[in-house]
């Protein structure tokens, strides 16, 4: 059983979305008053989140200027997708040699996305897929990693794709998935995720230059 989140950590995820959404654009000034108000938590909460933030590369802290969303560079995107491309397979790798049945039918039922969906909705139909996979792998160290490089990725794809990129492909790939990993097929599994990574990585390629 998962622990109850704490404040901070209520805290952190809210800043997070808010960034990711780009609700929070990057170089927008983060206002501790206006998020401790709009999120009903007092000031340490909120600090505690800024700091987390700040480590995982949501923001930075200036001295006696404040607190800034980071931006991510074109340059930095290379960066990101190679190391999603040597951790999130791995992670996949190890869902299927220790998922169970019931976590696979949970994924199941996740998949059952109205064809209509919109692109916002199916992202978070892949974002669940992918928060399935990795709490399948049962190791707390690449899950608290892949889920800051997946936010990141997100955000990428609010700034670039959001308009373009067709996201029933990408569940497609994730029902490829699910058969592979209902069979315990570690090697099919380690594939169809670099490739999914990777498929995603030339979209942006495509459109950032």
């Amino acid at each position: 059983m998962s622990r109850p989140k704490s404040l901070s950590d209520q805290a952190y995820s809210a800043i997070k979305r808010l960034i990711v959404t780009l609700e929070l654009a990057p170089e927008a000034v983060v206002d501790e008053v206006a998020l401790q108000e709009r999120l009903g938590v007092s000031r340490t909460p909120i600090r505690e989140a800024i700091q987390r933030l700040e480590r995982d590369q949501f923001v930075r802290v200036v001295p006696r200027r404040g607190v800034f969303v980071t931006s991510i560079e074109v340059s930095e995107l290379a960066t990101l997708f190679e190391t999603r491309r040597v951790v999130e397979p791995y992670a996949a790798r190890l869902a299927a040699e220790r998922g169970t049945r019931g976590e696979w039918d949970e994924l199941g039922r996740v998949l059952e996305v109205r064809p209509t969906a919109g692109p916002v909705e199916t992202l978070a139909v892949d974002r669940r897929c992918h928060e399935l996979m990795w709490a399948a792998a049962n190791n707390r160290f690449l899950t608290d990693t892949l889920d800051m490089l997946y936010a990141q990725s997100e955000r990428v794809w609010y700034l670039y794709l959001r308009e373009t990129f067709e996201m029933h492909d990408v569940l497609s790939e994730h029902v490829d998935m699910l058969d592979a990993l209902r069979g315990g097929d570690g090697d099919r599994c380690e594939k169809l995720m670099a490739d999914h990574v990777k498929t995603f990585h030339d979209e942006i390629r495509s459109v950032s230059g």
